[in-house]
């Protein structure tokens, strides 16, 4: 029923900067709220980011609070992840995930139980 397909990830040195990208498609992109995830190697999933449907709400994991940037453009059926400062403690498969618009604040969308949908994820490494 919806599609989600990251891209932009990849090699980056220690400090650069790299942005996913999340391109939706089946049904209506603005009803959903979006999340992103990832897990490292022997690493259980852990919460990164999210976004309400209306876009006004953000919430992000301690870990990558200021460096990350989550956003949205519902015109473009697409959700983006801005990284910056990257450590190689980021290294990781990141997971863009769709979830039910039932809240308008983000931070009920740290819970995996709120997501429908997920992409297959984007392998991004952090050298130092």
């Amino acid at each position: 029923q919806v599609q989600l397909v990251e891209s932009g990830g990849g090699l980056v040195q220690a400090g650069g900067p790299l942005r996913l990208s999340c391109a939706a498609s089946g049904r209506t992109f603005s009803s959903y709220a979006m999340g992103w995830f990832r897990q490292a190697p022997g690493k259980e999933r852990e919460f990164v980011a999210a976004i309400s449907w209306t876009g006004g709400s953000t919430d992000y994991a301690d870990s990558v609070k200021v460096r990350f940037t989550i956003s949205r453009d519902n015109a473009k059926n697409t959700v983006y992840l801005q990284m910056n400062s990257l450590k190689p403690e980021d290294t990781a498969v990141y997971y863009c995930a769709a979830g039910g618009p039932e809240y308008y604040s983000a931070i009920y969308y740290r819970d995996v139980g709120r997501y429908d949908y997920w992409g297959q994820g984007t392998q991004v490494t952090v050298s130092s």
